[in-house]
């Protein structure tokens, strides 16, 4: 349900990060103007890691600007939700170095469990570009947040786009949260007006089917 509203808060640091958005408004607060330029979004590389309904809302959004989309996926994606977004890549979990590698924009879209947790760890951390930002609107433990830290905190990262933690809330006098190229926001990113009406559309359809004898839908217990 809240696919969408994931995707928009995605593109939303997307664009904050690639317009250094706190620098300019620090300099506007300054007087300084015409400073920093921003970099244009049209040929670079938005690598997916996870190719299920948030990121594929994500990579409609992204399409717009020009951007290149490189996704991953464990499972076999339909035929047509390809050939609507077209990605230039479109590989499987033994191909996420690669994706790592290339990517300006790295965004997550995994559940957390045992196996996916830190899958960007510090060892594919430095396989990125040192210019490439994290975009995370999943879960804080899909990264290692202490190697991400150290990247951000020692220049090696372009920067962070981070709506979940770790641990939450987490301490937010962190010097890596005060970096001008890092983006932080309270795991707001799946909750929208949107999503509300979304969530309670279903509760209602399921109160109806339960009193027609029906299975309700989206059942998680099974």
């Amino acid at each position: 349900f809240s696919s969408v509203a994931l995707s928009e808060c995605a593109m939303m640091y997307i664009l904050m990060l690639s317009r250094h958005f706190h620098e300019a408004h620090q300099n506007f607060q300054n007087g300084v103007f015409y400073h920093p330029p921003g970099t244009e979004l049209i040929g670079a590389t938005l690598g997916l890691v996870g190719f299920g309904a948030s990121a594929q809302e994500l990579a409609r959004r992204a399409r717009p600007f020009g951007m290149k989309i490189m996704a991953i996926d464990i499972r076999r994606i339909e035929d047509e939700i390809l050939d609507e977004i077209q990605p230039e890549f479109m590989g499987t979990p033994d191909d996420l170095d690669r994706v790592v590698a290339e990517s300006d924009f790295l965004s997550l879209h995994l559940h957390l469990n045992a196996e996916t947790r830190h899958t960007i760890d510090a060892r594919r951390i430095g396989l990125m570009k040192e210019s490439a930002c994290i975009i995370n609107v999943a879960r804080g433990g899909l990264v290692d947040e202490e190697a991400m830290h150290e990247a951000l905190l020692a220049g090696r990262l372009g920067g962070a786009g981070l709506d979940v933690y770790s641990a939450e809330p987490p301490d937010p006098t962190l010097d890596v949260y005060q970096l001008p190229n890092v983006v932080v926001t309270p795991h707001i990113s799946g909750g929208t007006d949107g999503t509300a009406r979304k969530r309670a559309a279903v509760a209602a359809e399921n109160v109806d089917r339960i009193g027609q004898g029906l299975e309700p839908l989206y059942r998680v217990d099974q």
